[in-house]
């Protein structure tokens, strides 16, 4: 017995190395018998795209797949069944460098397990996105030798490129290309821009807000240059009850400059409108000019318009009946008229809003002994109105004693 268990526990390390490798070579084959494998393209889907970066290289696929499934199951396999996809919520946005991300593979059919697919990870680039603000440059490309050409006017006059850092920070600059005739006819008109970089080549890759700009040039043989009074505009109606005092405008006059036919038609230079609908009050607006096309202006291109407003004022006559004030219970009151005409004068506003429950006459007969009295009228009102005139001015009261009582039997 005692030879039967030594030769058992001799070298026993060695005897459970080899009954653990028996056994893991023995689960490797079943397992290889169960494996199978699929070929094919599994898009890779992208979850947790930062929000403020763009994701280039993304566009990838899973091309293999290991997986164990039952017959019936493998049966019914095809790239439908599988789901790949990368998380990038970890990744940091940075312009210059790649990030390497895990490749997860998952099946919606629980008997079909995937262990091993290609690729394990993928490459991806994560662009910041930028935006800056450039000038406008105006190409006027070959320019006529004979032709007078005056500064461009662009509106407006910058815009913003907006992209990936990698794609703005090559555009150098932002170009509305214009072509000058050599038969001389000013330029007015909408142009779209382009991005440009260093070597003069567009960069499609960026978005430019507006995409298009107004570009002005005057352009003529001979241009000549002289003042024109500046004409106020004023569009629309004051609330009722005001009216528009009076316009004026700062500068009075600008300098302008063009082609001579076209200035020796000019008599002014037309504002903006100003709208002064519904206003109370003083408005005050700065606002652009009107310049035919071919014009330039020379320096001032806004002026401050004024429009200054008045309360339109009036009269009104109302028949109001005098009220006693301070009247004894002592006393008898007769008066020489029961209706007075009452005018009232104010803005048309607080004249409209007038009405006879809320104009009151006055006569003060509180210190009136008994006799005949000449008693001055005197009328209430509301703020904002003067009292024109009352007729009669004045009322004539007589104060009595009323009878003693005859005492009783």
């Amino acid at each position: 017995m005692r030879r039967l268990l030594a030769i058992v526990v001799h070298n026993w390390p060695l005897k459970l190395a080899a009954v653990g490798l028996a056994s893991l070579l023995y689960v490797g084959l079943v397992l290889a018998q169960n494996s199978k494998e699929w070929r094919g393209q599994v898009p890779i889907e992208v979850r947790n795209q930062p929000a403020s970066a763009v994701c280039t290289g993304c566009v990838q696929y899973v091309t293999s797949i290991r997986y164990f499934a039952p017959l019936d199951a493998a049966a019914r396999v095809s790239g439908e069944s599988f789901t790949a996809w990368i998380d990038l919520s970890t990744a940091t946005p940075d312009a210059a460098d790649d990030a390497m991300v895990r490749v997860n593979v998952i099946s919606a059919d629980p008997q079909i397990q995937p262990f091993e697919w290609t690729p394990r990870q993928i490459s991806v680039h994560l662009d910041p996105l930028r935006t800056k603000v450039m000038a406008v440059s105006v190409d006027k490309g070959s320019v006529p030798a004979d032709l007078e050409i005056r500064e461009p006017v662009v509106d407006p006059a910058q815009v913003s490129v907006s992209g990936t850092q990698s794609s703005v920070s090559q555009v150098v600059a932002v170009l509305a290309r214009v072509r000058i005739d050599q038969a001389g006819l000013s330029i007015d008109q909408q142009v779209e821009l382009v991005a440009v970089d260093g070597r003069g080549e567009q960069v499609n890759q960026v978005r430019l807000e507006p995409a298009s700009v107004r570009v002005r040039i005057v352009i003529g043989n001979q241009l000549q240059s002289r003042s024109l009074p500046v004409n106020p505009v004023v569009a629309g109606t004051p609330a009722a009850g005001f009216d528009i005092a009076s316009v004026t405008v700062d500068p009075l006059v600008v300098s302008v400059e063009g082609d001579p036919a076209k200035l020796s038609a000019l008599t002014r230079i037309d504002t903006m409108p100003v709208s002064v609908t519904g206003a109370t009050s003083d408005v005050t607006a700065s606002v652009g000019l009107i310049v035919p096309a071919g014009i330039e202006l020379l320096g001032v291109d806004r002026v401050t318009v004024t429009a200054r407003l008045n309360a339109t004022t009036g009269t009104r006559t109302f028949t109001a009946g005098p009220v006693l004030s301070g009247a004894r219970d002592d006393r008898t009151y007769s008066l020489s008229t029961d209706q007075v005409l009452v005018t009232v004068g104010g803005g048309s506003a607080a004249l409209a809003t007038l009405s006879g429950d809320n104009l009151v006459v006055t006569a003060d007969v509180a210190a009136l002994n008994p006799g005949v009295h000449v008693v001055q009228l005197k009328a209430t009102l509301p703020a904002g109105l003067t009292l024109v005139a009352i007729s009669p001015p004045t009322l004539t009261v007589t104060v009595g004693v009323p009878p003693t009582p005859a005492p009783s039997p």
